[in-house]
């Protein structure tokens, strides 16, 4: 069951999740025995929520941290779900205002789970407000303007907040301090990811050869979301196109049409990489400019495209510019010239055919851009 209220946030219960197709619940897992990796994460939350319920308490506040697409949500639903709560979730960006989260915090009932997504876009009056409420379950609410304002304290039944959040950096620290909990979410590996494809291969009444699922894993770039809308995907074109089941064969077909590679780059990732290399001669360039020549904003080339390409060893971060290394030259099919970084970043080779090198901080190559 879901109610909205007319502030936009949304309060779920835990055991009706099964009937929200806004959280594509029906691929969730519903507690942390079925939640697939994470295992530090898990065995510290099992810890943290056992505990709560041997003192009959509310949790501790719960900080997820990690990039998109690892299970964060899914974690906050889980964490309603073990302590048999109710969760109203909202989102940073959605609360401008101190009235916004104070509307919000009025409405809890004691043990509530508050999940907020993007925690750290919260406006500063809402998490000035934030403060009280998560340390002494009370806000003040100012009536009035000028001298005749006056504060009214109102108090909340105790609740715990889960803030999830892709820049933890970007927290103010008095925010971060008042978290009792902090999980930092890694990247899954191949074979968790299989795990994830497996159960949800079950879930969508999919037929999938393991070699298959090991294919669309080893394409996910590291992502369970990712792997997931991927499945989707090779299930569209084995039904279309095949008799139904997924093969290796019938899943790189279909990648292959969806324009995802063998190292899981899609369309713009490999434009920038061929911008980089075959534009730029390798960098050094500067993100501005790459994102100039692929006819894509900034933000959508350092936030989406950088990361799994810094990852993957294919681009390095210098002071002068983004700079590709050996490892993308290969990619592309072309050979590194001398001077090229090693993927590993911690050479510069001079010959590739050689194991002559130099140290890689080493005054870099000058590019025609050299902007950061």
């Amino acid at each position: 069951m879901v109610n909205e209220d007319v502030d936009g946030e949304r309060e779920v219960s835990a055991a009706s999740l099964g009937a929200d197709g806004d959280f594509d619940s029906g691929l969730r897992p519903r507690s942390l025995a079925d939640f697939i990796g994470q295992a530090k994460v898990r065995e510290q939350l099992e810890l943290v929520l056992a505990g709560a319920k041997g003192r009959g308490a509310t949790p501790d506040h719960i900080l997820l941290s990690g990039p998109p697409g690892l299970g964060k949500t899914s974690l906050a639903m889980i964490i309603a779900g073990e302590m048999g709560a109710a969760i109203r979730v909202t989102s940073g960006p959605a609360l401008e205002r101190a009235g916004d989260l104070a509307a919000m915090l009025s409405n809890l009932v004691e043990g509530d789970v508050l999940f907020i997504d993007e925690i750290h876009r919260i406006a500063r009056p809402a998490e000035e407000m934030l403060y009280l409420a998560m340390e002494d379950f009370r806000v003040d609410v100012v009536v009035g303007k000028g001298p005749g304002a006056t504060s009214i304290p109102l108090d909340v039944a105790p609740f715990t907040l889960v803030g999830a959040t892709t820049r933890s950096g970007s927290l103010t620290g008095p925010l971060r301090d008042r978290f009792g909990f902090t999980a930092h979410m890694e990247f899954y590996e191949p074979p968790e990811l299989l795990a994830v494809l497996r159960r949800s291969a079950a879930i969508l009444g999919i037929r999938m050869r393991e070699d298959a699922g090991a294919e669309i894993a080893r394409r996910s770039r590291g992502t369970p979301r990712i792997a997931n809308r991927l499945l989707r995907r090779v299930r569209d074109y084995a039904e279309v196109r095949s008799d139904g089941e997924v093969t290796v064969e019938v899943a790189r077909a279909a990648l292959s049409v969806y324009d995802v590679d063998s190292q899981g780059f899609d369309r713009l990732d490999r434009a920038v990489l061929d911008a980089l290399v075959r534009g730029f001669g390798g960098g050094p360039v500067g993100v501005s400019t790459l994102a100039v020549a692929v006819g894509e904003e900034p933000a959508t080339v350092e936030e989406v495209c950088e990361p799994f390409l810094v990852r993957a060893g294919m681009v390095a971060r210098t002071p002068r510019g983004r700079v590709a290394t050996a490892a993308a030259w290969n990619h592309l099919g072309l050979t590194p010239p001398a001077g090229a970084l090693s993927a590993a970043f911690g050479v510069r080779v001079r010959d590739p055919g050689t194991a002559d090198a130099e140290p890689a901080d080493a005054e870099p190559t000058v590019g025609l851009f050299d902007e950061l």
